[in-house]
């Protein structure tokens, strides 16, 4: 797809507008009700649904199936990214009230550092072809990786801790951190020292947490479309319904039990379709997986996954229930 400066200047521009409106809306600290949550995940996606519309209108079916495979992709992978992001709210012991700013600025370091890994990708594969093989071998380790964690003992699950990366402990060393949330300050003077606040670091943990998980995300995508502005749109729609999403499914995301398989199915099937193009791009004559057939994959295992996902919790809590011995009512003493 043909993309001019100045169409790149106003999707960026476009998008800028629409985290600044979304800043807005959350700019006051207060709990995200579910009734809002669902309200703005609704608008998100169908702002995304608009935008993939355009693109067919001005750019015809391929445009438009390649930005919703690598959406729905994003978006599915991002809800895995959910998991991380509920420990690292207990871990720094967010107030809910504080909660929704977190995300949404964690969120935007997360969009501008996606960018940047989004434009030395495009570059490195517009320069060397072979990097789809590196590509589609670390998308099938990865799916491997995440069987293996998704077989993992439940008990194991259950204890897991958010561990700050090396570069955030760096950080903190440097700088220091307020023993206290001072309400969305993000600095403030301590014993006559700068020093950070609990709600700067802990949205620092959201933004460069994410770019671990863009180490799968962003080869996902390009096995599905090597289209820059694609590949950027497709994560900065899926990014930015995030937080809403986050209030929205919180309570739900233990009941998907199943999604890790689903993912490592995905990202597996990409792999393959990624090491298949650069045969194809090597002169060998290798059956090529189209759009729209990647497009019925994805969306066919997120179903299936979701629907094993509920079935299995709702199997697990009525055996927990049966299991559970019921308590017989206390009989009161009377006195003789």
């Amino acid at each position: 797809m043909d993309v001019s400066p100045t169409l790149w200047v106003l999707t960026v521009t476009g998008l800028a507008a629409l985290i600044a409106i979304d800043f807005v809306i959350g700019r006051k600290p207060h709990e995200v009700s579910l009734k809002e949550a669902g309200t703005w995940t609704v608008v998100w996606i169908a702002l995304a649904g608009l935008f993939g519309l355009g693109l067919f209108l001005f750019g015809g079916g391929r445009p438009a199936g390649e930005f919703f495979a690598g959406f729905i992709t994003e978006k599915s992978l991002s809800v895995d990214n959910l998991f991380v992001f509920v420990l690292i709210m207990a871990k720094f012991a967010v107030p809910s009230r504080y909660q929704q700013r977190v995300l949404l600025v964690g969120v935007l370091i997360a969009l501008v550092l996606r960018a940047v890994f989004i434009a030395a990708g495009a570059a490195i594969l517009a320069s060397f072809a072979w990097v789809f093989y590196l590509f589609g071998a670390f998308l099938i380790w990865t799916a491997w990786k995440l069987i293996q964690e998704a077989r993992a003992d439940q008990e194991d699950e259950e204890n897991e801790e958010y561990e700050e990366n090396k570069l955030l402990k760096a950080v903190e060393r440097r700088f220091g951190v307020a023993d206290r949330y001072h309400g969305t300050k993000l600095w403030i003077t301590q014993h006559g020292k700068r020093v950070m606040t609990p709600m700067l670091v802990v949205m620092l943990a959201i933004g460069t947490t994410d770019v671990l998980f863009a180490l799968d995300s962003i080869p996902a995508i390009f096995g599905l479309t090597q289209d820059p502005y694609i590949v950027f749109t497709a994560n900065a729609f899926a990014l930015m319904g995030l937080r809403q999403l986050y209030f929205l499914i919180g309570g739900l995301l233990r009941k998907l039990v199943h999604l890790s398989y689903g993912l490592s199915v995905i990202l597996g099937f990409i792999g393959v379709k990624l090491v298949l193009h650069a045969l194809h791009e090597s002169g060998v004559h290798v059956p090529q997986i189209g759009i729209p057939v990647s497009l019925g994959v994805i969306c066919g295992v997120l179903a299936v996954t979701t629907v094993t996902s509920l079935r299995s919790s709702k199997k697990a809590a009525e055996r927990q229930s049966a299991d559970t011995p019921e308590k017989s009512p206390a009989t009161d003493s009377v006195p003789g």
